[in-house]
């Protein structure tokens, strides 16, 4: 029964709660939370493909694991960060112009401005 709960079904089970969040939701906030919380899924996903193996210092008999994954999953934490933190920003611009956090009423609101 255990034999279920793995690191990558995990990840799976995150990115899925993600992109449920982000189709079913239309507050900005949740969606970007949900963007995060995918990210977060695929690094873990990423990550789970040395799991068990020894690191790539020193001798073993082991098959050492791959050292790229790790440094390319670093770059996308701080990638990652930067793209919340400008949609946060995008955010509250959006906030304080339309007054809303609903992509739907920013939308309906944005069409009647461009209109006059």
């Amino acid at each position: 029964m255990l034999d279920f709960i793995t690191v990558e079904n995990t990840a799976i089970i995150l990115f899925f709660i993600g992109l449920y969040g982000l189709i079913a939701r239309r507050n900005i906030i949740k969606s970007i939370i949900s963007l995060s919380i995918m990210q977060a899924a695929i690094i873990l996903f990423f990550l789970s493909v040395n799991h068990g193996q020894v690191p790539p210092i020193g001798t073993s008999d082991k098959l050492p694991s791959d050292p790229l994954p790790q440094a390319l999953m670093i770059t996308a934490v701080v990638i990652g960060m930067s793209i919340t933190a400008i949609s946060l920003l995008m955010f509250m611009t959006l906030h304080n112009i339309y007054g809303s956090t609903n992509w739907n009423k920013v939308k309906k609101m944005k069409e009647k401005h461009d209109d006059r």
